[in-house]
């Protein structure tokens, strides 16, 4: 039992030490426009961090980072000290990347560790392919999904500014693809909808799945209501409004963050207590302690912030305007809740780094700064095999010494 709780503490530590590490994807545009203060900002990102608490309940990113290890091959103590070492691993890399500013993933380096814990035991058939080849495979397709989406978005406000029908119909078109989404895609049968109100139409509304896809969708309408008048507005009073959207902007991806993120703190919390006791706890069903002490991690880690990272975000990418802030964020939240419904995890240091450079690649490809673009790639590719050989390291280490 005193191992289990250690390694649950140090699950913690782990998701406090992701929030401040991560806390430059929320806020690292609003601060660089001056939208807020840092201070403002991080106590910003990390209430809408914890607002995630309520809106994700299905748990299927925790349940895919789970089975990242073979649970009929690594059991008992020794997945235990699988995890245990991934977890010293993967702390170790998000302290080394931070100390020197690198905005790398904390997704990959957790899932990276895992993995590379579990084959120091027993070998590569130890992991489930699956889990680890969606996350490998998202280290590219997330930032390029972002930055398409940015860029489109950033395109759709730029030709808002002219006269013409153009930007009308985009947004009405905007308001019928919300409306057909919503129609198709949330839960209306009474007897599917989770929900702790007695009306039906609040029980329509607040269910989990649902609640997520209208405030999502939410988001992209009143995106659209603004550019039907944003060719009225001179250039002052626009930047005005986009300073106010970035508030919502910023807001919807914190939320994204903090359901993506935790939820992977969630998985290893889970294995490890189900490797405890498989009688008394399985992946369906969520201790409910569980996502309340991840998510109270990750946003006080959120409010500790993460200045040197903040400063490469928001400014060393490429220069970013109230505008561009909200196009970047607003795709990167879009992309956090559309991986998150398909239970990918994915890295939202990424999301939002490509999301920026699809901003910046609106006005021209030299806005973007590319040597700086390069150096995060190497990072992102080095995460998961220098945390899954550190993760070897500390296993063999620790097997030595439990020997010993």
């Amino acid at each position: 039992m005193t191992f289990l709780i250690i390694i649950i503490a140090l699950a913690l530590i782990f998701d406090y030490i992701n929030g401040f590490h991560d806390a430059a994807n929320s806020i690292a545009t609003v601060v660089s426009t001056k939208v807020l203060t840092p201070t403002q900002a991080v106590l910003w990102a990390a209430m809408f961090n914890f607002v995630a608490f309520f809106i994700f309940k299905d748990h299927g990113v925790a349940n895919t980072i789970a089975k990242t290890v073979k649970t009929e091959v690594v059991y008992g103590n020794a997945m235990l000290v699988v995890i245990f070492s991934g977890l010293l691993a993967a702390i170790f890399w998000n302290l080394l990347t931070w100390w020197f500013g690198i905005p790398s993933s904390s997704s990959h380096a957790l899932i990276g560790a895992f993995s590379g814990a579990a084959i120091a035991y027993g070998g590569f058939s130890t992991v489930n392919p699956d889990p680890v080849i969606k996350t490998v495979a998202f280290i590219f397709l997330a930032p390029v999904i972002g930055m398409v989406i940015a860029f489109i978005i950033s395109l759709w406000f730029i030709h808002s500014f002219k006269k013409g029908w153009m930007p009308k119909i985009i947004a009405f078109i905007i308001f019928a693809g919300v409306g057909i989404f919503l129609y198709t895609h949330m839960e209306f049968e009474a007897k599917n909808l989770k929900s702790h109100y007695d009306s039906y139409f609040l029980k329509v509304i607040f269910h989990s799945k649902n609640f997520k896809w209208i405030l999502l969708c939410s988001i992209l309408l009143i995106m659209a209501s603004f550019t039907l008048f944003l060719n009225r507005l001179n250039a002052m009073r626009a930047n005005t409004w986009f300073k106010r959207l970035q508030l919502v902007s910023s807001a919807a991806f914190s939320i994204g963050h903090g359901g993506n993120d935790a939820q992977k703190v969630m998985g290893i919390i889970m294995a490890a207590l189900i490797a405890y006791d498989p009688k008394l706890y399985n992946l369906g069903h969520m201790e409910w302690w569980v996502p309340l002490a991840c998510y109270s991690a990750i946003a006080l880690g959120t409010m500790s912030g993460g200045w040197k990272i903040v400063k490469t975000m928001g400014t060393k990418i490429t220069k970013v305007t109230p505008f561009e802030g909200v196009a970047a964020e607003t795709a990167g939240a879009i992309t956090l809740f559309v991986t998150e419904a398909l239970k990918i995890p994915v890295s939202t240091t990424h999301t939002i780094t490509g999301s920026i450079i699809g901003v910046g690649a609106t006005k021209r490809l030299s806005a973007v700064r590319w040597g700086v673009t390069v150096n995060l790639l190497w990072a992102w590719v080095l995460t998961i095999p220098i945390s899954g050989l550190l993760a070897a390291l500390f296993y063999f280490i620790i097997s030595t010494f439990s020997k010993s």
